[in-house]
Protein backbone atom coordinates (compact mmCIF):
# COMPACT_ATOMS: atom_id res chain seq x y z
CA UNK A 1 0.00 0.00 0.00
CA UNK A 2 1.43 3.32 -0.99
CA UNK A 3 0.62 6.91 -1.81
CA UNK A 4 -1.42 6.85 -5.03
CA UNK A 5 -2.56 10.47 -4.74
CA UNK A 6 -2.36 12.00 -8.23
CA UNK A 7 -2.48 15.45 -6.60
CA UNK A 8 0.37 14.78 -4.15
CA UNK A 9 2.09 17.77 -2.61
CA UNK A 10 5.61 17.90 -1.14
CA UNK A 11 6.04 18.18 2.61
CA UNK A 12 8.98 18.79 4.91
CA UNK A 13 9.24 16.64 8.02
CA UNK A 14 11.75 15.37 10.54
CA UNK A 15 14.04 17.44 12.72
CA UNK A 16 13.81 18.07 16.45
CA UNK A 17 11.66 21.16 15.92
CA UNK A 18 8.63 18.93 15.31
CA UNK A 19 9.05 16.79 18.43
CA UNK A 20 7.08 17.20 21.67
CA UNK A 21 9.64 16.55 24.41
CA UNK A 22 7.12 15.73 27.14
CA UNK A 23 4.15 13.38 27.54
CA UNK A 24 1.04 14.56 25.71
CA UNK A 25 -2.29 13.10 24.56
CA UNK A 26 -2.85 14.38 21.04
CA UNK A 27 -5.65 12.58 19.19
CA UNK A 28 -5.09 12.54 15.42
CA UNK A 29 -8.07 12.30 13.10
CA UNK A 30 -7.50 10.40 9.84
CA UNK A 31 -7.79 11.74 6.33
CA UNK A 32 -9.74 9.44 4.02
CA UNK A 33 -7.91 8.62 0.79
CA UNK A 34 -9.10 6.48 -2.12
CA UNK A 35 -6.45 3.93 -3.05
CA UNK A 36 -7.16 2.71 -6.56
CA UNK A 37 -10.66 1.50 -7.38
CA UNK A 38 -11.37 -0.84 -4.50
CA UNK A 39 -9.74 0.37 -1.28
CA UNK A 40 -10.26 3.43 0.91
CA UNK A 41 -7.63 4.10 3.56
CA UNK A 42 -7.51 6.26 6.65
CA UNK A 43 -4.23 8.22 6.54
CA UNK A 44 -2.83 9.09 9.98
CA UNK A 45 0.69 10.14 8.97
CA UNK A 46 1.63 12.55 7.57
CA UNK A 47 -1.07 14.52 9.36
CA UNK A 48 -1.85 18.22 9.40
CA UNK A 49 -0.59 18.47 12.95
CA UNK A 50 1.95 15.64 13.07
CA UNK A 51 4.44 14.56 10.39
CA UNK A 52 6.50 11.78 12.01
CA UNK A 53 6.76 9.58 15.10
CA UNK A 54 10.41 8.62 15.49
CA UNK A 55 11.38 7.32 12.05
CA UNK A 56 7.76 6.35 11.27
CA UNK A 57 6.81 8.72 8.44
CA UNK A 58 3.63 7.29 6.89
CA UNK A 59 0.70 5.33 8.35
CA UNK A 60 -2.40 4.10 6.49
CA UNK A 61 -5.11 2.00 8.15
CA UNK A 62 -7.58 0.14 5.92
CA UNK A 63 -10.55 -2.13 6.45
CA UNK A 64 -11.99 -4.33 7.56
CA UNK A 65 -13.43 -4.40 4.03
CA UNK A 66 -15.66 -7.14 2.63
CA UNK A 67 -13.98 -8.03 -0.68
CA UNK A 68 -15.61 -11.43 -1.23
CA UNK A 69 -17.01 -10.32 -4.59
CA UNK A 70 -14.41 -7.62 -5.29
CA UNK A 71 -10.86 -7.65 -6.65
CA UNK A 72 -9.64 -6.15 -3.38
CA UNK A 73 -6.33 -4.35 -3.24
CA UNK A 74 -4.89 -3.47 -6.65
CA UNK A 75 -1.83 -1.21 -6.40
CA UNK A 76 0.10 -1.04 -9.71
CA UNK A 77 3.91 -0.88 -9.88
CA UNK A 78 5.31 2.31 -8.37
CA UNK A 79 8.70 3.48 -7.05
CA UNK A 80 10.23 4.07 -3.62
CA UNK A 81 13.49 5.45 -2.31
CA UNK A 82 14.90 6.43 1.07
CA UNK A 83 12.45 4.39 3.14
CA UNK A 84 11.23 1.00 4.31
CA UNK A 85 7.66 -0.20 3.78
CA UNK A 86 6.05 -2.29 6.52
CA UNK A 87 3.03 -4.38 5.50
CA UNK A 88 0.92 -5.61 8.43
CA UNK A 89 -2.36 -7.51 8.17
CA UNK A 90 -5.09 -8.53 10.59
CA UNK A 91 -7.24 -10.13 7.87
CA UNK A 92 -6.67 -11.11 4.26
CA UNK A 93 -3.61 -11.57 2.07
CA UNK A 94 -1.45 -9.25 -0.04
CA UNK A 95 0.70 -10.45 -2.93
CA UNK A 96 3.95 -8.48 -3.11
CA UNK A 97 6.03 -8.23 -6.31
CA UNK A 98 9.09 -6.05 -6.74
CA UNK A 99 11.80 -5.14 -9.23
CA UNK A 100 14.27 -7.47 -7.49
CA UNK A 101 12.11 -10.41 -8.55
CA UNK A 102 10.55 -10.98 -5.11
CA UNK A 103 7.14 -12.68 -5.18
CA UNK A 104 5.59 -13.21 -1.76
CA UNK A 105 2.11 -13.52 -0.27
CA UNK A 106 1.95 -11.75 3.10
CA UNK A 107 -0.65 -13.07 5.55
CA UNK A 108 -2.02 -11.88 8.92
CA UNK A 109 0.61 -11.26 11.61
CA UNK A 110 3.45 -11.80 9.13
CA UNK A 111 5.99 -9.05 8.48
CA UNK A 112 6.51 -7.90 4.91
CA UNK A 113 9.45 -5.48 5.11
CA UNK A 114 10.79 -3.85 1.95
CA UNK A 115 13.87 -1.64 2.21
CA UNK A 116 13.91 0.61 -0.83
CA UNK A 117 17.33 2.13 -0.17
CA UNK A 118 18.56 3.92 -3.29
CA UNK A 119 15.69 2.68 -5.53
CA UNK A 120 13.09 -0.05 -5.94
CA UNK A 121 9.62 -0.49 -7.43
CA UNK A 122 6.85 -2.87 -6.38
CA UNK A 123 3.18 -3.74 -6.70
CA UNK A 124 0.65 -5.03 -4.18
CA UNK A 125 -2.57 -6.87 -4.87
CA UNK A 126 -5.10 -9.23 -3.38
CA UNK A 127 -4.60 -12.72 -4.83
CA UNK A 128 -7.29 -13.84 -7.27
CA UNK A 129 -8.51 -16.34 -4.67
CA UNK A 130 -8.64 -14.34 -1.46
CA UNK A 131 -10.28 -14.21 1.95
CA UNK A 132 -13.54 -12.36 2.47
CA UNK A 133 -12.06 -9.61 4.66
CA UNK A 134 -9.10 -7.28 4.11
CA UNK A 135 -7.85 -5.36 7.13
CA UNK A 136 -4.41 -4.00 7.89
CA UNK A 137 -1.95 -1.15 8.02
CA UNK A 138 0.78 0.08 5.71
CA UNK A 139 3.62 2.05 7.24
CA UNK A 140 6.85 3.67 6.11
CA UNK A 141 10.06 4.08 8.06
CA UNK A 142 12.44 6.85 6.97
CA UNK A 143 16.05 5.78 6.45
CA UNK A 144 18.80 7.93 8.01
CA UNK A 145 21.53 9.50 5.90
CA UNK A 146 24.03 6.72 6.60
CA UNK A 147 21.72 4.03 5.22
CA UNK A 148 19.32 5.70 2.83
CA UNK A 149 21.18 4.49 -0.27
CA UNK A 150 21.66 0.87 0.80
CA UNK A 151 21.00 -1.87 -1.72
CA UNK A 152 17.24 -2.57 -1.88
CA UNK A 153 16.01 -5.82 -0.35
CA UNK A 154 12.81 -7.55 0.80
CA UNK A 155 12.29 -9.55 4.00
CA UNK A 156 9.39 -11.80 4.98
CA UNK A 157 9.16 -13.00 8.60
CA UNK A 158 6.42 -15.38 9.70
CA UNK A 159 7.68 -16.09 13.24
CA UNK A 160 7.81 -12.89 15.28
CA UNK A 161 8.49 -12.64 19.04
CA UNK A 162 5.65 -11.85 21.43
CA UNK A 163 5.70 -9.99 24.76
CA UNK A 164 2.91 -11.18 27.08
CA UNK A 165 1.16 -10.04 30.24
CA UNK A 166 -2.26 -10.95 31.69
CA UNK A 167 -4.82 -9.99 29.02
CA UNK A 168 -2.13 -8.66 26.66
CA UNK A 169 0.00 -10.01 23.83
CA UNK A 170 2.34 -7.68 21.92
CA UNK A 171 3.92 -8.98 18.71
CA UNK A 172 7.18 -7.14 18.06
CA UNK A 173 7.06 -6.15 14.37
CA UNK A 174 10.15 -3.96 14.18
CA UNK A 175 12.80 -2.84 16.64
CA UNK A 176 12.64 -3.77 20.31
CA UNK A 177 10.04 -3.82 23.10
CA UNK A 178 10.75 -4.80 26.72
CA UNK A 179 14.05 -6.41 25.71
CA UNK A 180 12.47 -8.45 22.90
CA UNK A 181 13.65 -7.75 19.36
CA UNK A 182 12.10 -8.31 15.94
CA UNK A 183 14.15 -10.15 13.28
CA UNK A 184 13.33 -7.37 10.80
CA UNK A 185 16.23 -5.09 9.89
CA UNK A 186 16.00 -1.65 11.51
CA UNK A 187 18.29 1.29 10.80
CA UNK A 188 17.32 3.59 13.70
CA UNK A 189 16.31 3.00 17.35
CA UNK A 190 12.64 2.13 16.81
CA UNK A 191 9.69 0.02 17.91
CA UNK A 192 6.58 -1.22 16.15
CA UNK A 193 4.34 -3.68 17.98
CA UNK A 194 0.89 -5.18 17.40
CA UNK A 195 -0.92 -5.23 20.75
CA UNK A 196 -3.90 -7.50 21.38
CA UNK A 197 -5.99 -6.86 24.49
CA UNK A 198 -8.69 -9.04 26.02
CA UNK A 199 -11.89 -7.24 27.00
CA UNK A 200 -11.61 -5.90 30.56
CA UNK A 201 -7.82 -6.21 30.68
CA UNK A 202 -5.66 -3.51 32.18
CA UNK A 203 -1.92 -3.46 31.52
CA UNK A 204 1.12 -1.21 31.40
CA UNK A 205 3.58 -1.38 28.53
CA UNK A 206 7.19 -0.44 29.36
CA UNK A 207 8.47 2.48 27.26
CA UNK A 208 11.78 4.22 26.63
CA UNK A 209 11.62 7.85 27.85
CA UNK A 210 13.95 8.95 25.01
CA UNK A 211 11.48 7.71 22.37
CA UNK A 212 8.41 9.50 21.09
CA UNK A 213 5.33 7.30 20.71
CA UNK A 214 1.90 7.00 19.16
CA UNK A 215 -0.81 4.32 19.29
CA UNK A 216 -2.96 3.40 16.29
CA UNK A 217 -6.29 1.72 17.04
CA UNK A 218 -6.96 -1.20 14.69
CA UNK A 219 -10.13 -2.67 16.24
CA UNK A 220 -12.32 -2.77 19.33
CA UNK A 221 -12.58 -0.26 22.15
CA UNK A 222 -9.62 0.66 24.31
CA UNK A 223 -8.33 3.51 26.44
CA UNK A 224 -4.71 4.60 26.05
CA UNK A 225 -3.48 6.56 29.08
CA UNK A 226 -7.15 7.23 29.87
CA UNK A 227 -8.05 8.46 26.37
CA UNK A 228 -10.62 6.46 24.34
CA UNK A 229 -9.05 5.61 20.97
CA UNK A 230 -11.47 4.31 18.33
CA UNK A 231 -10.51 2.19 15.30
CA UNK A 232 -8.86 4.22 12.57
CA UNK A 233 -7.61 6.96 14.89
CA UNK A 234 -4.19 7.51 16.44
CA UNK A 235 -3.08 9.02 19.74
CA UNK A 236 0.27 10.84 19.73
CA UNK A 237 1.98 10.55 23.11
CA UNK A 238 5.14 12.65 22.88
CA UNK A 239 8.33 11.73 24.77
CA UNK A 240 9.34 11.24 28.40
CA UNK A 241 7.25 8.17 29.26
CA UNK A 242 8.51 5.07 31.05
CA UNK A 243 5.24 3.15 30.77
CA UNK A 244 1.88 3.31 29.00
CA UNK A 245 -1.40 2.41 30.77
CA UNK A 246 -3.85 0.48 28.59
CA UNK A 247 -7.42 -0.59 29.34
CA UNK A 248 -9.61 -2.68 27.04
CA UNK A 249 -13.34 -1.93 27.09
CA UNK A 250 -13.79 -4.84 24.65
CA UNK A 251 -11.38 -7.13 22.84
CA UNK A 252 -9.12 -4.66 21.05
CA UNK A 253 -6.19 -4.41 18.66
CA UNK A 254 -3.66 -1.57 18.77
CA UNK A 255 -0.34 -0.76 17.13
CA UNK A 256 2.38 0.86 19.23
CA UNK A 257 4.75 2.99 17.14
CA UNK A 258 7.79 4.74 18.55
CA UNK A 259 11.43 5.61 18.20
CA UNK A 260 14.12 8.16 18.82
CA UNK A 261 13.07 11.50 17.31
CA UNK A 262 14.37 11.68 13.76
CA UNK A 263 17.13 14.31 13.67
CA UNK A 264 17.32 14.95 9.93
CA UNK A 265 14.96 17.11 7.91
CA UNK A 266 13.32 15.20 5.06
CA UNK A 267 11.42 16.02 1.92
CA UNK A 268 8.52 13.67 1.21
CA UNK A 269 6.76 13.63 -2.14
CA UNK A 270 4.54 10.87 -3.50
CA UNK A 271 6.41 7.62 -2.76
CA UNK A 272 9.85 9.09 -2.21
CA UNK A 273 11.76 10.39 0.78
CA UNK A 274 14.75 12.60 -0.03
CA UNK A 275 16.65 15.59 1.29
CA UNK A 276 16.02 18.25 -1.36
CA UNK A 277 13.69 19.37 -4.12
CA UNK A 278 16.39 18.56 -6.68
CA UNK A 279 16.73 15.01 -5.43
CA UNK A 280 12.97 14.42 -5.66
CA UNK A 281 12.87 15.97 -9.15
CA UNK A 282 15.62 13.60 -10.30
CA UNK A 283 13.77 10.60 -8.86
CA UNK A 284 10.62 11.63 -10.73
CA UNK A 285 12.54 11.99 -13.98
CA UNK A 286 14.20 8.60 -13.49
CA UNK A 287 10.86 6.89 -12.85
CA UNK A 288 9.12 8.47 -15.82
CA UNK A 289 12.07 7.60 -18.08
CA UNK A 290 12.18 3.97 -16.94
CA UNK A 291 15.60 4.24 -15.32
CA UNK A 292 16.97 3.28 -11.91
CA UNK A 293 13.87 1.84 -10.22
CA UNK A 294 13.75 -1.39 -12.25
CA UNK A 295 10.75 -3.28 -13.60
CA UNK A 296 8.07 -5.24 -11.76
CA UNK A 297 7.35 -8.35 -13.81
CA UNK A 298 4.10 -10.31 -13.63
CA UNK A 299 1.66 -7.55 -12.65
CA UNK A 300 -1.28 -7.32 -15.05
CA UNK A 301 -1.30 -3.61 -15.82
CA UNK A 302 0.88 -0.57 -16.46
CA UNK A 303 2.98 1.19 -13.79
CA UNK A 304 1.72 4.34 -12.11
CA UNK A 305 2.78 7.68 -13.58
CA UNK A 306 4.26 10.13 -11.09
CA UNK A 307 2.27 13.28 -10.31
CA UNK A 308 3.62 16.65 -11.32
CA UNK A 309 6.14 18.09 -8.90
CA UNK A 310 5.59 21.76 -7.93
CA UNK A 311 8.51 23.96 -8.91
CA UNK A 312 8.86 25.70 -5.55
CA UNK A 313 11.99 24.86 -3.54
CA UNK A 314 11.35 22.70 -0.51
CA UNK A 315 12.93 24.40 2.48
CA UNK A 316 10.83 24.91 5.58
CA UNK A 317 12.85 24.47 8.75
CA UNK A 318 10.53 24.62 11.74
CA UNK A 319 7.38 24.80 9.60
CA UNK A 320 4.87 22.11 8.64
CA UNK A 321 3.12 22.23 5.27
Amino acid sequence: MSNLDSQATPSVCGGRGFVVAEPVRELLAPRRVQLGEGTEVRRLLPNLGRRMVGAWAFVDHYGPDDIADEPGMQVPPHPHMGLQTVSWLHDGEVLHRDSLGSLQTVRPRELGLMTSGRAISHSEESPKEHARLLHGAQLWVALPEAHRKVEPHFQHHTDLPVVTAPGLAATVILGELDGTASPGTAYTPIVGADVTLTGGAEARLPLDPDFEYAVLSMSGEAEVDGVPVLPGSMLYLGCGRTELPLRAVSDAGLMLLGGEPFEEELVMFWNWIGRSHEEIAQAREDWMNGARFGEVKGYDGPPLPAPELPSMPLKARGRVR
